[in-house]
Formats: C-alpha cells, structure tokens, sequence
C-alpha cells in the first residue's frame, strides 16, 4: 500500500518540486543569459499594462499571493521567466512572479530625484524644459550614453541616467 502524503509531508513535497523548477532558471540569470520562453535578455526592463497585478510565491495560480502591484506604468524588471510566468521586481526590490498578459513591453521610468530638471538636449547647459517631482512615472525615449529622453504629463526633455530607475547604466536606444 503506497502512503499518499499529507500535511507537512505534501508541503515539503511542493516545495521540492518549486526549487527543482526554479534552481535553472536563477543560474541562468545569475550567468546573464537569455529567457528560456523568450529568448529576450535577462534581466531586462518592461511596465505594468494593467493597473492592478498579483505578484505570487511561485509561477502558477495555486501560489500564494503576497501582494498586488497597484500602478498601471510602474517600470519593474524581469529576472526570470517559467512558462507564462515572469518573475520581476520593483526598485525597492519587491518582487515576485507576475503572469506575463499583466506587463507591456511599453518602456517607462521612475525619476529618482525631487525636481528633477530635463533638458532640451542632453547636455546640462541645455535650457531647461520641465522639472519632474520624485516618483513620477515617466515613458521612455532615446537614451545615449549618460542621458535618456523622458516625457510625462505632457512634457519632455532630457535626463540624466542616473536619476532614472527602469533603465540599465550601460543601454542605449535609438
């Protein structure tokens, strides 16, 4: 007679079954390789399409939810991928797995600065063209080396990369 397990046993059962499916996919992003299910780089950026999002323990509808992302645009990273399943993380850090029809390849930033100046070139001697509050979710332009172009609410301009969350130091785009 085969015992099937219960309780603890079927917990442990689970959670063995969890690391044996992720394990792969965190050297393969420790190593800065490609997705398994996308072929796109990891880690890389993207935004939240709907307004409101699960993020969950593990990639499947039966994990526990630990919170919802609550902010159509916010810019978050994605670190792995299993199946339809993303595994991102915020700029505090906070992550979890999302299912992919949630995010949109629509590129945005968060501004890490309180009034934020943006220029109408980048160069900071360039005349300014709007200053933009902490936090503020921005949509993402062309950037060069040290500068991204950044509109929000209507207005547009130049910044300085590092005062950007949501874009890598060393990306360029055209």
């Amino acid at each position: 007679m085969i015992k099937q397990p219960t309780g603890w046993r079927r917990i442990a059962a689970v959670l063995s079954l969890a690391i044996f499916v992720v394990a792969p996919i965190s050297e393969a992003w420790a190593k800065g390789k490609r997705g398994p299910v996308t072929n796109l780089p990891l880690p890389r950026y993207v935004s939240m399409k709907a307004s409101e999002g699960n993020v969950r323990r593990g990639p499947s509808l039966t994990h526990r939810i630990d919170w919802v992302f609550k902010r159509r645009g916010m810019p978050l990273e994605i670190t792995a991928e299993y199946g339809h399943w993303r595994r991102v993380r915020d700029q505090d850090g906070a992550g979890g797995w999302v299912h992919y029809a949630l995010l949109s390849g629509v590129r945005t930033v968060l501004i890490q600065e309180d009034m934020l100046t943006v220029h109408a070139h980048p160069n900071p001697q360039a005349p300014i063209t709007a200053a933009f509050e902490y936090g503020v979710v921005a949509r993402l332009g062309e950037c060069a080396e040290a500068w991204c172009e950044i509109t929000a609410g209507g207005y547009s301009g130049w910044a300085p990369k590092s005062k950007l969350w949501g874009v890598a130091p060393e990306e360029v785009r055209d």
